[in-house]
């Protein structure tokens, strides 16, 4: 997947509304996703809309974690 810019949204919610896990997706998509309901596509293939945004030290999805460490850095380092 070529330069791909993500940060964790979530998604898996529980009892409390609150996410189980964050999924990593592109950053150009989270906002609209936000303000206009429509899903975003994590790396690990979850389809869903942003309704969430992580706080430090919130768990993140295995495998988008898994797939986004195996991708190569984009422009600027990141």
């Amino acid at each position: 997947m070529p330069e791909v810019d993500t940060r964790p949204e979530g998604t898996d919610s529980t009892d409390s509304d609150e996410p189980k896990v964050f999924h990593y997706v592109r950053k150009e998509k989270i906002a609209e996703s936000a303000v206009m309901g429509t899903h975003v596509v994590a790396l690990c293939g979850e389809v869903f809309p942003v309704t969430k945004s992580p706080k430090p030290g919130s768990p993140v999805c295995p495998a988008c974690k898994e797939i986004y460490q195996g991708l190569k850095p984009g422009p600027g380092g990141e």
